[in-house]
């Protein structure tokens, strides 16, 4: 019995492929609000390590939460935030490199988690990532009939977004669609779009938005910030210290949701 219950134990501790389950890495989060303890997440090795490298070369030292917006997220990690001056424009430093995009289905933006910050889709439309700054979400609860209609919305918007594409590439459609148009065939026309919606939602491009079980019950129970799903990537959660995200937050912020008074961290990484 003995030694099933050791081989029992073994097969708990190795993965589908037989490799031993690796652990995650922790780091500390040290703020004059109290500290947090935040997980990262091995599904996302390059910010991961990326991380790990920065706070251990004491990157993050009094660097501010120079961004905070009550009810969304806490952000920081701009190294010109250390001692920056008063009404200083902040959020465009880094080290010169970028970060390719994780994105991992079952991390998401819940209350705690740990995301990287990145520039706008209209010049970054890989979605890469800074190489330094992040932010940790606060969100809100989000009622599951809220949840519901936003998944029905995204993926109406990556329909019509694929019907564009397609008659894009199919210009004699669009002639057609004119043609009905002078003739006053609405029907016609209408028909030709569903058609045209139909084939794009069974071609490979289409990639339908589904919540799971899990996402639906932290989102509507503990909160977070579901529309930045997919566009961000989410590489840790904080595993303690969630009130002092909520402490952060709660500051008085001025131009450019930066805190009035300065919120400095230093980050350590935990052995």
């Amino acid at each position: 019995m003995r030694l099933i219950a050791i081989c029992t134990l073994l097969l708990l501790c190795t993965n589908l492929v037989g490799q031993p389950l690796q652990k995650r890495r922790k780091v500390e989060i040290q703020t004059q609000f109290g500290n947090m303890v935040v997980e990262l997440y091995n599904e996302t090795p390059k910010h991961r390590d990326n991380f790990l490298k920065l706070a251990s070369q004491k990157y993050y030292d009094d660097v501010l939460f120079h961004r905070v917006i009550k009810n969304f997220m806490v952000q920081g990690g701009d190294p010109n935030s250390r001692n920056a001056q008063p009404g200083q424009q902040l959020g465009n430093g880094g080290p010169e490199y970028t970060i390719d995009a994780e994105f991992v289905p079952h991390l998401f933006h819940k209350k705690g988690a740990l995301a990287a910050a990145r520039q706008g889709d209209n010049v970054n439309p890989m979605k890469k990532s800074s190489g330094s700054q992040f932010y940790i979400v606060q969100g809100n609860v989000v009622p599951i009939q809220q949840l519901t209609a936003m998944q029905s919305r995204a993926n109406q918007n990556q329909i019509q977004a694929l019907t564009r594409q397609y008659m894009a590439k199919n210009p004699q459609i669009d002639s057609k669609i004119k043609a009905f148009q002078d003739a006053g065939l609405h029907d016609s026309v209408n028909a030709v779009f569903k058609s045209v919606m139909e084939l794009v939602q069974k071609s490979p491009e289409f990639k339908p938005m589904q919540y799971t079980e899990e996402q639906i019950k932290t989102y509507s129970t503990i909160g977070g910030t579901p529309h930045l799903d997919g566009g961000y990537t989410v590489f840790g959660e904080v595993i303690s210290g969630l009130n002092v995200v909520d402490s952060i937050a709660a500051q008085p912020t001025g131009q450019a949701d930066r805190p009035k008074t300065d919120i400095k961290m230093k980050i350590r990484v935990l052995e």
